[in-house]
């Protein structure tokens, strides 16, 4: 049998550019195959299933093994090298005989380098969104699950249900998918559910933060407490109106209960935000955009009003409206005490002086014409609007200097003046005129005049603070327009995506009111920024440059990073500027205690309050438990360890007051209910602390987002 095959190859072989048969093990890897890094072991593991499911599509690109003139009988191949060790590896497994008749190309005529260069440079690989989709269909169609479609296309069962979920996402996502308007993980996140019309909603009311957790976070809302910022904005007669349910029982007061449909209550929350948006245009701006959730990673830069006179009409007004309220409120401690009809008048004119006050600000014509105007959702259920924002691309593009008639620039930059009277006062090649200095000598020069600066300014304590100052300020405010020659970076990490809510927090609202506070006193033009700088007094460039490094403290744990160096470094500070966390952070069911398990409600329950207090709360659900730790937490100051001052432990609990070991966090083990409806309070000691265990240091890492270049 071995000699027919081998001879019907060696007849096939003469006849170059034809289909030939040749024996598996007559094949042999081209010397000039152009691959070097070989195939994975898995991609010649899943080319080996397809070829068992389904044949051989392409066939191998052979030529003969040629020696001292003579052919040898072997084949080398030329192009499809993958194949052949899908074949190989089939017969190893004894899927096939090692004489298996492979269908091959031959080719005698062409390069074979240039054939395998062709082979594997011009192909394109398989869009991610059409690979899902296909899945999907032979799952669908032909009722194959995950393990047979992994056993004919060589991959895992647990791979294939990835991907059929993928396949499963809304069509329209997965367009959008293709044309790169979402990640794989934000694709990732909507597949979290298979109800096509609940994913397109949530995406048409994501603006432009489309982080993954916010994707899941709205895809799974269900019930959404009466407090939440939505419920408030829209209020429970609106949301009835459009046909939600209001769920209450018989102890929930009127303002109360629970929104029962999150969708409807998200879809509702961004038409009217994005009605007030469309009034908003009416002023001028160029693009509004409304969502629920501010955008905070959208890195425009920010204009801001500037002062403008009021007019004579209106400064008198100003001050009759001012004197009538005065008189109107006299001997009043509030509107609340005032009869119904001076209340309203009172408050009318309030009003007013408010609208007249708010023209002393207006905003240039020109950044209205090319600016924005982000409306979103206070942590109150208040609207933000935040105007003066322009997009990079309708940023004024920096003048290019040309060449005119008074001069030239050189290829280097190097300015070059004609002197019409370069004939008359010395004789000069007309080639040499104008021609620049080369561009060594111009890195030699510069160089020279850097160490000038850089001697100059370390003499000079007040002007070096202003270059600092002016550096940072074009990083954190400006966004990359304009540049410092400082080689000094600054970055501020977006908390935003570490901790949802944060920027609504009283907290982050103070930061953002001290950054808008500086950035309306910064001049537009980044030209201006060194003369106003400069001119500030001491105290407040120093308050401004505080500010400045303020923003690029980054003090967050992340789970990838191994070394605790820069979390110690933000300890030593927080000790140097005496930290109290009291003051900005309050533990509740949303903040921390519905995030834990029921042991370390107990642990802080018995740490704040008493462990007598934790044990009353023991038999409760998770959910009631978390509502009530919240309640006897409540005014005592209590801090999880990682918010705790640096030199402050946690009190010791006797051990034998708790039935069972510290158990781990939520993110590491899910919550669960004990059998008999009571569980363990853990102890106090070891818990938290093992989420900031010591781990190998990495020396000179510093909290600080600063970066020298």
């Amino acid at each position: 049998m071995t000699d027919t095959i081998e001879t019907v190859a060696t007849e096939q072989s003469a006849q170059d550019g034809q289909t030939v048969f040749v024996p598996l093990n007559k094949l042999k890897k081209s010397p000039k195959n152009v691959r070097k890094v070989p195939h994975t072991d898995e991609f010649i593991a899943a080319l080996a299933a397809s070829v068992a499911a389904k044949g051989l599509y392409q066939n191998l690109v052979i030529e003969p093994e040629v020696k001292n003139g003579k052919p040898t009988g072997c084949y080398l191949v030329t192009a499809g090298e993958g194949r052949r060790l899908a074949y190989l590896l089939r017969a190893k497994r004894k899927e096939i005989r090692k004489n298996h008749l492979v269908r091959c190309w031959l080719d005698t005529e062409n390069d074979p380098a240039e054939v395998s260069l062709d082979e594997n440079y011009n192909r394109e690989q398989l869009h991610p969104a059409d690979q899902f989709e296909r899945f999907h269909e032979l799952s669908r169609d032909k009722g194959w699950g995950a393990e047979e479609i992994g056993a004919r296309f060589g991959v895992s069962p647990e791979i294939v249900k990835r991907r059929l979920r993928l396949g499963a996402v809304s069509p329209k996502l997965m367009d959008i998918y293709r044309q790169d308007g979402l990640t794989l993980d934000q694709l990732a996140a909507f597949a979290i559910t298979d109800d096509h019309a609940r994913q397109e909603q949530v995406f048409d009311n994501l603006s432009w933060n489309k982080e993954p957790w916010i994707i899941r976070r709205d895809l799974t809302a269900s019930h959404v407490p009466a407090s939440d910022r939505r419920a408030v904005f829209i209020g429970a007669d609106a949301y009835a109106e459009a046909g939600g349910n209001v769920i209450r029982d018989l102890f929930t007061e009127d303002d109360g209960g629970f929104f029962e449909d999150a969708g409807l209550l998200d879809t509702l929350a961004v038409e009217r935000l994005r009605e007030i948006a469309g009034d908003i245009l009416a002023e001028g701006w160029k693009w509004a955009e409304a969502s629920i959730d501010y955008p905070h990673g959208h890195g425009m830069r920010r204009y801001y009003p500037q002062p403008v006179g009021l007019s004579d009409e209106d400064e008198a007004r100003l001050s009759e409206a001012a004197a009538a309220h005065d008189a109107l409120i006299e001997g009043y401690d509030s509107y609340e005490d005032m009869p119904e009809d001076v209340a309203v008048k009172a408050q009318a004119l309030s009003d007013e002086i408010d609208a007249i006050s708010a023209k002393r600000s207006a905003y240039d014509p020109a950044i209205i014409e090319r600016g924005g105007v982000f409306v979103s959702l206070g942590s109150n259920g208040e609207v933000k609007i935040e105007r003066g924002y322009v997009r990079a691309e309708d940023e004024p593009q920096p003048e290019v200097a040309t060449e005119d008639e008074g001069g030239g620039i050189a290829e280097d930059g190097e300015a070059v003046e004609d002197d019409e009277d370069a004939d008359e006062e010395e004789e000069v090649d007309e080639a040499d005129a104008g021609k620049p200095i080369s561009d060594s000598l111009v890195r030699d020069l510069t160089a020279h005049r850097t160490l000038g600066l850089r001697l100059a300014l370390g003499g000079q304590p007040d002007m070096a603070m202003v270059a600092l100052t002016h550096a940072l300020v074009l990083d954190l405010f400006y966004h990359g327009f304009g540049k410092s020659c400082l080689a000094i970076t600054a970055k501020s990490e977006d908390l935003a995506s570490h901790a949802e809510g944060i920027a609504d927090s009283d907290a982050g609202e103070a930061l953002a009111a001290r950054h808008d506070q500086w950035g309306a006193q910064l001049p537009d033009d980044t030209a201006d920024l060194w003369p106003f700088l400069a001119a500030l007094d001491g105290d407040s460039r120093t308050e401004l440059l505080a500010h400045c490094v303020s923003l690029t403290v980054n003090a967050v744990k992340v789970p990838w990073e191994r070394s605790t160096a820069r979390i110690e470094a933000a300890d030593g500070l927080a000790k140097a500027v005496d930290l109290d966390m009291t003051a900005t952070w309050t533990a509740t069911a949303r903040s921390y205690f519905g995030r834990v398990t029921k042991a370390h409600i107990g642990q802080a329950v018995s740490e704040a309050v008493s462990v007598e207090a934790a044990e009353r709360i023991l038999p409760m659900k998770k959910a009631d438990m978390a509502d009530a730790a919240e309640q006897l937490v409540a005014g005592t100051g209590w801090l999880p360890v990682l918010l705790r001052a640096p030199e402050v432990e946690p009190e010791a609990v006797e051990a034998e007051d708790f039935a069972a070991d510290a158990q781990p966090s939520e993110a590491e083990a899910p919550d669960t209910e004990a059998q008999d409806g009571v569980d363990a309070v853990a102890q106090p000691t070891g818990i938290e602390a093992d989420a900031i265990a010591p781990e190998p240091e990495d020396e000179g890492q510093s909290h600080y987002a600063v970066a020298a270049e």
